[in-house]
């Protein structure tokens, strides 16, 4: 919905209203409908606005409430913000706009910090008291929607974008080793708190962080489902969860309605965006526009799924649109979606989101998605291998299956200083899965993949590459009740049928059988996938800049392997090593690290 940034002053000095100015710019492209900032005493805050709900002015932040005695910033979306008006309004409240902003601000002063339980939505967001100079931020449950943080012992900045703090200046931009081992380790994820940076933090989803005006923070998690079965589950069958599961996406759907502007479809022609048209078919959304994307195919490796969406849209009378992207043309593009990342982020399907979102936005503000439905439901290859792993032993199996290579390979990657002296990335998934609850293997994995990997790898890659255009993408699959539902079915249910067994049941009652039961499709882009050609050159060109060579992440000898053969290196799931790579490198080079 927007781009939001602020400063807290934490040494009695004067709030630098100037580095708030030049971050609230950078978010541009993610709120190109309005631009705002507010200042008192030791808080500024800036917001960019994309104009979704109440378009009137009424709805333009950053957002204040006298009454209250509170300013706030938020980004995202309320679903539930019409009941919980009514709610508010019956509780003594009034309102001076139809906004979910404003519901967030008399939420908080109604609720306090517990007003995050009451949310269906995904959002960021910064609220002040006035009063107190108490400053209150807070993440959605699955981290849709991204915060950023760099702190100094004098002031504290935060942003939608990862760029944006660094537009602001003074950031310490020095690379962590913890983080770097990640990077390298899971395909270029980074768990939060942590960015490849040592001066920027994320706020972990699912928290609410409260910082004193002396700077002193206190967190609090307020949502993690337990990955067990629960009592009142009991005796359900297999028929009856299919039921659940529909029922419940069919609210995750509507709920993803809610807007004062259209609301279209990424069609991929897969399960999860069909699933989400048949919903919304089934609704009476008459006129609902769909957008999928394709590659030119190179060699064997098909760039499209075009049969599959056309069948879809033909099926539901859906007004379709193609994209169909030359090859020569995804070289130009990869400069356009690196600098979109907050960070890098290696996945193939980076390029073909900022390319079809460049469209859609042409034709349309919001969108509905179906990321995440493969870490909820277990719809990836690796997970039936975890279904027979003991429990106590599903830590070291997640890290065999799942990492790119081990901690001693990448003594042979990194240049002697950067590798931390233990595997602190298996150490992570230790700690993680050692956490109470989850009753399984397959239950501590999804855990794992479902609340840190797919928010800093798909969810992330969704985010940036939309609101780089002022498109907004809502993902009903990530609806925490759905989540919550699908944390306590029966592993065997979900890996049934080749995995997603029983969403593809419930897909079996809305869709026809070729979407349901087709091969599973990935989003593919070839030419990046197989390095040759611009991508190549563009890859070549970060490796051995200036920077990069006084930068010396990599052994030299390393990066001499992967440039003399580009498509020999593959990591232990597959991946094009030398992307990995190079990514990191042209990911700082465009945002001016040095």
């Amino acid at each position: 919905m927007c781009g939001l940034s602020g400063e807290l002053r934490l040494d009695g000095g004067r709030v630098d209203l100037a580095a708030v100015e030049r971050m609230t710019d950078r978010l541009a492209p993610r709120g190109p409908d309005g631009r705002g900032l507010w200042c008192q005493g030791p808080v500024a805050l800036g917001h960019r606005r994309l104009k979704i709900i109440d378009l009137s002015d009424s709805g333009a932040q950053p957002m204040t409430d006298p009454g209250a005695r509170l300013a706030g910033v938020f980004n995202g979306c309320i679903y539930n913000y019409r009941e919980l008006r009514d709610e508010l309004h019956a509780l003594g409240h009034r309102f001076f706009s139809e906004s979910d902003t404003e519901v967030v601000l008399k939420a908080y002063r109604e609720w306090g910090t517990d007003c995050v339980s009451h949310f269906h939505g995904m959002f960021a967001f910064a609220l002040t008291e006035l009063d107190t100079g108490r400053l209150v931020l807070a993440r959605d449950r699955l981290g849709v929607k991204p915060l950023y943080l760099s702190a100094t012992p004098e002031r504290l900045r935060f942003a939608s974008s990862l760029p944006a703090l660094l537009a602001g200046g003074g950031v310490d931009t020095s690379l962590d080793p913890v983080a770097l081992h990640q990077y390298l380790s899971w395909h270029a994820t980074v768990a939060a708190p942590r960015t490849v940076l040592n001066g920027v933090r994320k706020l972990p989803p699912a928290t609410v962080r409260v910082v004193d005006p002396d700077g002193t923070e206190h967190d609090t998690c307020y949502w993690q489902p337990a990955y067990t079965r629960r009592p009142q589950d009991a005796g359900r069958t297999a028929e009856d969860w299919t039921d659940a599961v529909l029922d419940a996406l069919r609210t995750a759907v509507r709920r993803r309605t809610v807007a004062d502007v259209p609301v279209g479809v990424l069609l991929s022609g897969g399960l999860d965006s069909s699933l989400i048209v048949a919903l919304l078919a089934e609704e009476g959304r008459h006129d609902l526009a769909t957008f999928s994307v394709g590659f030119e195919s190179e060699g064997d490796e098909e760039g499209d799924e075009f049969a599959y969406s056309n069948l879809v849209s033909r099926h539901f009378d859906t007004r379709h649109h193609q994209l169909m992207v030359p090859s020569d043309r995804v070289a130009g593009a990869l400069d356009g979606a690196v600098r979109a990342m907050s960070e890098p982020m290696m996945s193939h399907d980076v390029v073909a989101f900022h390319l079809l979102a460049e469209q859609v936005a042409k034709e349309i503000k919001v969108v509905q998605s179906g990321q995440g439905a493969d870490e909820v439901f277990a719809g990836y290859h690796w997970y039936p291998a975890m279904a027979g792993v003991p429990r106590e032993q599903a830590a070291q199996a997640y890290i065999d299956t799942y990492s790119d290579r081990t901690h001693t390979d990448l003594a042979g990657i990194l240049a002697p200083g950067l590798l931390p002296g233990r595997d602190t990335s298996a150490a992570f998934v230790h700690a993680h899965m050692a956490q109470p609850g989850a009753e399984t293997a397959l239950d501590a994995d999804l855990r794992l993949d479902a609340h840190v990997m797919m928010t800093d790898d798909p969810v992330k890659r969704v985010d940036n590459m939309t609101m780089d255009w002022g498109l907004e993408a809502r993902v009903p699959f990530l609806d925490h009740e759905l989540v919550e539902l699908a944390a306590a079915c029966p592993p065997g249910l979900k890996l049934a049928d080749g995995g997603k067994g029983v969403l593809k049941a419930a897909g079996r009652r809305v869709l026809p059988a070729e979407v349901v039961d087709r091969p599973k499709g990935y989003f593919p882009v070839p030419a990046i996938k197989h390095m040759a050609g611009p991508v190549l050159q563009r890859v070549r060109e970060a490796l051995t800049a200036p920077e990069a060579r006084a930068r010396g992440i990599y052994r030299q000898e390393y990066v001499d392997a992967l440039l003399a053969a580009p498509n020999a290196h593959r990591t232990r799931r597959g991946a094009n090593t030398l992307w990995q790579t190079a990514l990191l490198e042209l990911w700082l080079q465009t945002h001016g690290i040095r």
